[in-house]
């Protein structure tokens, strides 16, 4: 059975904004063998479309970025939207119950599947079903943005930490 964990980079201050700050090298090249690791990726359908970048191939990017590159569209995908019609490749739209949709994966599923949108993530943590969160916690403060967590969730404890490169990953399971 797999472990949806819910996983991005938040800054101090709880916002999640791709733009307003990244991963150093060292980060980066975590989330790629994350990537590699990962039996699949949930999406929402706004952070789909940002990650859909990963799918062009631009020849200027350094080594890294290819190396992610290549690891997510290895990696399965799986995308709840209920406006778009179709997905890129090795992905797979989901647009039923979001409920039955994500206890499929997870039952048919072994490992993580990493879940990666704050509101889709709200959603699957009314409906139970997120396993872990996973905050990728950044020396920066960004003053406003989308939040990490986009309602109050059940009580949590601390299940680990690390630093890896600029961001201190903060583990936590349900109380």
């Amino acid at each position: 059975m797999a472990k949806l964990i819910y996983a991005l980079n938040v800054s101090l201050d709880g916002y999640v904004d791709h733009d307003g700050f990244g991963p150093d090298a060292v980060l980066f090249d975590h989330f790629t063998e994350e990537l590699r690791r990962q039996s699949g990726c949930l999406y929402g359908r706004r952070m789909y479309e940002i990650m859909r970048y990963w799918d062009t191939d631009d020849a200027e990017w350094p080594p890294a970025h290819r190396a992610y590159a290549d690891a997510w569209r290895a990696q399965r995908k799986f995308v709840v939207s209920h406006t778009l019609t179709e997905v890129g490749p090795n992905a797979t739209l989901l647009n039923g119950d979001l409920a039955t949709d994500a206890r499929t994966l997870k039952n048919r599923i072994d490992g993580d599947i990493e879940v990666a949108g704050p509101k889709l993530a709200g959603a699957l943590t009314e409906l139970g079903l997120i396993d872990a969160y996973q905050l990728y916690l950044h020396p920066v403060v960004l003053g406003g943005g989308a939040p990490f967590f986009t309602e109050a969730r059940p009580p949590l404890r601390l299940a680990g930490n690390e630093q890896i490169g600029n961001a201190t990953r903060l583990t936590y399971v349900a109380a």
